[in-house]
């Protein structure tokens, strides 16, 4: 969804002390080790040991498998975030769960350790966002960051209008993602074709708004003196929804153009902001929710006995439970560890990832 390499400096040599003395100098240290070097190994054995390096504290501390759900901050990049991550629970095993924009803030779910193992089912679930629509103006990219491209009055737009074009942006819809997104088109990124300045088309793809609400709308004016009308909206939608392109799309549909000028993620799947920490946050302490924890709350959850266990842990397919909603199945022993993330293939157990 949206909205969706340092190099090694040289060594440097330290200036020398003016105090030591000239290299061709030889200090009394100097040659007591040549004098033992010349009376042989029985000399050599005299010497003093060399010091010992100070040993470190104790071992370096190992984060637990979990998630870890970030409130992003604007002017990060989700790879920004990821990176940020690394440091702070010091390891290079860490990924995320669908990609915010730059200029989005909000929910970003990141997996640590084996936990990275849950994130690619994470993205395909539904998430919710609050979002500012300008109504009067298109951009380049579909939302505040990108170079505007036309302008429009849009004081004359009515709420009836607005509605109208909210509602045909309801439901299951066919929405053509934003050119500046990392969509491929033929193998290549669509913003790196967009930046060379090819013409293409994306292909339009389906996708789910189970909600599209309108909460305010204020007059405004833009700052090349437009007349513009910005929107306040919440956004609930599947995955692979571009909210920008929900913004163009309105905009288009009442006939003055549109764009987004803020956006924030409130919710991916069952992981609300009331959950989030920011990274300051983190720095100070580190948050993991078990990955165990984790499954439970996102999957549907299966408790299987000792010989369930056993058979799933060899790969074996057993039968499979009907439940209410299709997708990952979070599979738990009888001691209550969780074992595997299975989905439900002709009625059998197929395994997606083993963490038992």
């Amino acid at each position: 969804m949206n909205h969706q390499a340092p190099s090694e400096r040289p060594a440097v040599t330290p200036a020398a002390d003016a105090s030591a003395p000239p290299a061709a100098e030889v200090t009394p240290a100097a040659g007591a080790a040549e004098a033992a070097e010349a009376k042989g190994p029985a000399a050599r054995a005299e010497r003093p040991a060399r010091a010992e390096r100070p040993k470190a504290k104790g071992p370096r501390p190992v984060c637990p498998d979990g998630l870890v759900i970030v409130d992003k901050p604007a002017g990060f990049t989700s790879h920004d975030v990821v990176a940020k991550m690394r440091g702070i629970a010091r390891t290079r095993k860490v990924g995320h769960a669908g990609t915010l924009d730059p200029m989005a803030t909000g929910v970003l779910v990141l997996g640590v350790e084996r936990a990275t193992k849950l994130l690619g089912h994470l993205a395909l679930t539904e998430k919710e966002y609050v979002a500012t629509i300008r109504l009067g103006q298109n951009t380049v990219t579909d939302d505040a960051e990108g170079e505007i491209t036309s302008s429009a009055d849009a004081s004359g737009v009515t709420r009836e209008a607005i509605d109208a074009g909210v509602a045909k942006l309801t439901g299951k819809i066919m929405q053509v993602p934003s050119k500046v997104s990392a969509i491929k088109i033929d193998g290549k990124r669509s913003y790196a074709r967009a930046r060379e300045g090819e013409d293409f088309e994306i292909p339009a793809r389906p996708v789910t708004v189970s909600s599209f609400a309108v909460h305010a709308v204020h007059p405004a004016e833009a700052a090349d003196g437009t007349p513009v009308q910005d929107l306040l909206v919440s956004v609930v939608c599947s995955s692979g929804t571009y909210v920008r392109a929900l913004a163009r799309d309105l905009g288009a549909d009442t006939g003055v153009g549109g764009h987004l000028t803020a956006l924030r993620r409130t919710r991916v799947g069952p992981y609300a902001l009331g959950e989030a920490r920011t990274l300051d946050q983190l720095q100070e302490e580190l948050t993991v929710m078990p990955v165990a924890d984790a499954a439970s709350a996102a999957f549907q959850r299966w408790d299987v006995n000792e010989e369930q266990a056993r058979l799933l842990g060899n790969g074996v397919r057993i039968k499979v439970p009907l439940f209410d909603t299709t997708g990952p199945i979070a599979v738990f022993g009888p001691d209550g560890r969780f074992l595997v993330l299975v989905e439900n293939q002709g009625g059998k157990a197929k395994s997606l990832a083993v963490f038992g």
